[in-house]
Order: C-alpha cells, then structure tokens, then sequence
C-alpha cells in the first residue's frame, strides 16, 4: 500500500473551502478593508494592528441662491486584528492508512475557528446595535407574528436609509429558524421556494433577504434595572453619555432602551419617523450610577442628527424586556453595517526549515503550518487565522429578539 501523503497546500486548500462554506454571519458583511492591511503589507508597510475605519462625512441641504459652506467632518471605527486558529496532531499511522480520518480532523478544526469567527461578529452586534423588533420570550411562531417582524425589521433599515440593494440579510438562531419557517408555511411561495424550505427545514432567501442560521447568534441578558423606573437628570443633553438619576439596577452593555419624547430621524432628510429613537448601553453600569454610556449619540441638528430633540428632564427611560431578562439578538442587516478583515499572516523566511502554507480566496485567508514531534511520531499541524471585526454603520442593522 502507498503512502496517503497529505501536503500543507492542499490542507490549506481544504481548509479555506470549509472556512467560506461554513460562515453564516461573516459572509454577507463588508470585507474591504482588509485591503488596508494587506496592501500596504506588500509594499513593506504595516498599519499596526488597529486601523481606522473612516465614515463619509454629511452635509445639510443649502436652500436659495447664497452660499453657505460647510464644514466636512469625518468619523471613524476602530477595527482590531486578533489572531486565533486551532492545532491537529495525528499519528503517522493514520496518515498513511486514513486519509478519510484526516480530512474529518481538519473539517473539524476549521470548525472551531468559523465558530469563532461568527461568534465575535454576532457578539459584537449584540453589544452595539440600537434597533430592535420583536417581543423578549416570544417567538413568532404564526403567519400573522412571522411576518410583522420581518417587515418591522425592514421597517427600521428604511427608516434608517439602509439601502435596497439586494445586500440585506438576517441571521437567525435555530429556535427563530424553526419558528419562522412555521410561521411563513401558509404564505404565497414560488414552489422552488417551498420545495428548498420543505427538504432543507431551513428558512430560504425571501423577502428581500439573504438568509442564514447560526448557532452562534449572542443571548443577551439585562441588568436588574427596572424596565420603565429610571429617569434622564437634566434636560438639553448632547452626545454619547446620559445623565440620569441614580439607576435603581445594574445595566449590561447591549440593553436597549428608549426615552420618553425622543424621537429618531431619518439620517438622509432629518424627518421624524414618528417612532422612538432606540438606545444600547455600550459599557456595563453599576446600580446607583448617574451616568451611561450609550449609542447612537444624541445629535439634536446638524449634518449627523440622530433624534427629534433631547430628553426632557424626568424623562423615563423604557428598557426592552424585564429586568434580569434574557433573550435571543437575532441580526438583520445590510452588508455595510459590520466589517470583517481577515490578513495575511508573516511568513517564515526560507532556510528556518518551516513549511508554511498560505492561501487567500474572496477575502478568506488561512495560514498552515506542519511541523513534526520526532520523539513520540506525531506530525502536528497548526491552522492560523488574523481577523477583526468592525462595527462600522450600527444603524444599518436590527435585532430581532425573542
């Protein structure tokens, strides 16, 4: 029998065909600033391990014949690299007998690093994601419920000028996959449509959306603030920190929460949308804090105004959900709202001995090395990824809790 041998190129092969098949939230987000690391890496300069991601400026309409020049502000989003992978060690006796055995050992280490990759992704979208549809502990498990938050859903990235450019998705956990699917069952379908959903269980491409499930989607629990409890201290207040009366609970980063009499507007036109501006909490606050964090910024004017007007004073603040409450943050997005980056790694030089393999493919890059333990015959083999995520456009995103 001849040897089975298995080159590093072709695990590196293999291993960025698992990577992009297995992604649910990372393949429909935005992936071009990777380019910032790796072009700039090819001509023998690196951005350091954080870069800034720049948002256009705005600029208000000028009505009449004078001019009235404006200032061009620009804003950015930091996006950090961090790196990660999984490591395999097998015999030599099963590499040469069960190159079946191998390939099953590697499906299941890019496993772990897709999880991964999507898990810090829908993590960071629970913690900086304002919007919000759906009832906390109910799943829409009837036509009538499955199709409201789907529709409210779309709702919130009109209202916020997302785009209707076929670049919008949802990703849903299993329970929310499961009860959508039964919920939309009776709908108007093209038999295709139905045909896929019936021999897959999996909720397909429809409404104008691209649709995947995941089990990483992040659970989110509130604090033991009360939900509708606490007050704004202060009327006129701007930016990104609330003043508030001594909070009568704790406040967990990604709760939701609106405020009595503040609208949002369309970021386009500054027109009302005629719904409450929703908030999240962006750092934990303690019980009794007078201050919190939050996004999007209170902006009352100007080229980025986010709401109507700021808070009056006593305002209540409505949480989403009881306190202690937990809940699902199912993601709908357009492709904009998050930035993925994933970078070529440093390579060996030739002469150390290391046989390293790096492949990239539509903005996927996975680096393997093989190296070997003599005294014990193992041929050990490590997978390295370089990745950030970026939440670059939050309002061009919803949750859709359960």
């Amino acid at each position: 029998m001849s040897n089975v041998l298995v080159t590093s190129s072709l695990v590196a092969k293999e291993a960025l065909a698992i990577l992009q098949n297995m992604l649910g939230f990372a393949k429909n987000v935005n992936r071009d600033y990777q380019d910032e690391f790796a072009g700039n890496q090819s001509r023998g300069y690196s951005p350091g391990q954080t870069i800034n991601i720049k948002r256009p400026p705005r600029y208000t309409y000028r009505a009449g014949r004078v001019s009235v020049p404006q200032a061009t502000v620009e804003t950015t989003v930091p996006l950090t690299l961090s790196q990660g992978g999984t490591d395999l060690n097998f015999t030599s006796f099963e590499r040469t007998l069960s190159v079946q055995q191998f390939e099953q050992k590697m499906q299941a280490a890019v496993a772990a690093v897709v999880n991964e990759i999507d898990r810090q992704g829908l993590d960071l979208a629970r913690r900086t994601v304002a919007n919000a549809v759906g009832t906390v502990g109910t799943l829409p498990n009837t036509q009538a419920t499955a199709l409201a938050i789907m529709t409210q859903g779309q709702q919130k990235l009109d209202e916020m000028a997302a785009p209707r450019d076929r670049q919008r998705s949802i990703v849903v956990n299993p329970a929310m996959n499961a009860s959508i699917v039964q919920g939309l069952a009776g709908l108007f379908n093209a038999s295709s449509n139905i045909g896929k959903q019936y021999q897959s269980g999996m909720f397909v491409d429809g409404l104008g959306l691209n649709v995947a499930m995941d089990q990483n989607v992040s659970r989110h629990t509130n604090g033991t603030a009360v939900a509708a409890t606490n007050t704004v201290n202060g009327a006129g207040q701007t930016g990104s920190t609330l003043t508030v009366n001594a909070l009568n609970g704790t406040l967990t980063a990604g709760t939701v929460f609106t405020i009595a009499g503040v609208n949002s507007v369309n970021p386009q036109s500054r027109q009302d949308t005629g719904s409450l501006q929703q908030f999240v909490v962006l750092a934990n606050a303690a019980s009794s804090a007078t201050s919190v964090s939050i996004g999007p910024a209170i902006v009352t004017s100007g080229a980025f105004q986010t709401v109507t007007a700021s808070p009056a004073n006593s305002a209540t603040i409505t949480i989403l959900g009881a306190a202690s409450a937990s809940y699902d943050t199912n993601v709908m997005y357009h492709k904009d709202a998050f930035t993925l980056a994933m970078v070529p790694m440093f390579e060996p030089l030739n002469g150390t001995g290391a046989k390293v393999t790096q492949m990239s493919d539509d903005g996927f890059t996975v680096k393997v090395t093989p190296f070997y333990d003599g005294v014990n015959d193992n041929n050990l083999m490590r997978l390295d990824v370089l990745f950030g995520w970026a939440c670059t456009y939050p309002e061009l995103a919803c949750k859709v809790v359960a």
